[in-house]
Order: structure tokens, then C-alpha cells, then sequence
């Protein structure tokens, strides 16, 4: 029986025909405002040893990206991110350089998810899930830059899903 492909699935972005919820951008308010959203995967390739997550704005600028969020080292037997992941109980500096997870710094100079800004409406936010054969060391400050390079030819597998702000 053929292995299952890889899938990303962000149940709020499903539930609200692929747009990203007020909830898990800067329009929300009190506690409901600017979390993480949950992630769901299905279908890791064998051999894989770590997953990477990607959420970037593709269309913040026609050259490069607006990153929103980045988290490595994710063990492969996780089967997604909950909501509010980012930043519960310290996970930006869980993994300290040393294999554990790590969440990157984003294009706002901070560590962990932060949605996007109420200036942005009509953007596209991609998800990207990668499945590695390799657990990253990328020392304390993880960014996608380091991350993209580091998972140049490790790549087991990809999916994403976009959603629209």
C-alpha cells in the first residue's frame, strides 16, 4: 500500500472558507487576539526525523515575504501544533540550539507567531510543513533564512495551505 503524501490542515481556515479567523491576527481582542493558530498534519514520509513550520505573507512584498512564524524541530511522531503553541509555557526558547523545538524570530524582530496587521487585508498566508531527515542545529537564533538553508537537499517532503487575511 502507497504511503499517504504529506497534508497540512489549519481546522479554523477550513472552517471559515480560507479565511485566517480575527482570533489569530492583531484584529482580535483581549485573549482572543494574535494567537497561533492550531496546525494538524497527516501522511510524515518514513524516514523522517524532524518537521519545520513556515508562515510567511506572500504578499506583504513583491521580493521577499513578510515571515509570521517559524518552528523547527518538531518531532515527527507530533501530529500538529495546538492553538495558542506559541510562546505557552516558553516554546520560543524550548529547544535552546540543542534538537528540541525552537520557534524562530519573525520579520517583526520577536520570537514566535505574530498574526497579521489589520493593513494587510487581502493578503495570502502561507503555511509550509516540511518533513526533514535531519533534526536542525541552528544555534538560539532560528530565522527562515537559516532555516530555508538549512533544509536545502533534506527535504523529505512538503505541504501547504494558504489562507487569506
Amino acid at each position: 500500500m502507497a504511503q499517504e503524501s504529506l497534508r497540512l490542515v489549519c481546522p479554523p481556515v477550513s472552517a471559515h472558507e480560507g479565511r485566517l479567523p480575527r482570533q489569530y491576527t492583531l484584529e482580535g481582542q483581549g485573549a482572543k487576539k494574535d494567537i497561533s493558530p492550531p496546525l494538524e498534519w497527516y501522511g510524515v514520509p518514513d524516514g523522517t526525523r524532524s518537521l519545520a513550520v513556515v508562515v510567511q505573507d506572500v504578499d506583504a512584498d513583491e521580493r521577499v515575504p513578510w515571515t509570521h512564524w517559524v518552528v523547527v524541530n518538531i518531532s515527527p511522531e507530533e501530529k500538529g501544533l495546538p492553538e495558542g503553541f506559541s510562546g505557552a509555557g516558553g516554546n520560543a526558547n524550548a529547544g535552546g540550539g540543542d534538537g528540541g523545538v525552537q520557534e524562530g524570530v519573525n520579520d517583526w524582530k520577536q520570537p514566535g507567531w505574530r498574526g497579521p496587521v489589520p493593513d494587510s487585508h487581502g493578503h495570502r498566508i502561507q503555511f509550509r510543513l516540511y518533513a526533514l531527515d535531519d533534526v536542525l542545529s541552528l544555534g538560539n537564533k532560528v530565522t527562515v533564512d537559516k532555516v530555508m538553508e538549512a533544509i536545502e537537499g533534506h527535504v523529505l517532503g512538503e505541504a501547504e495551505i494558504t489562507a487569506v487575511f
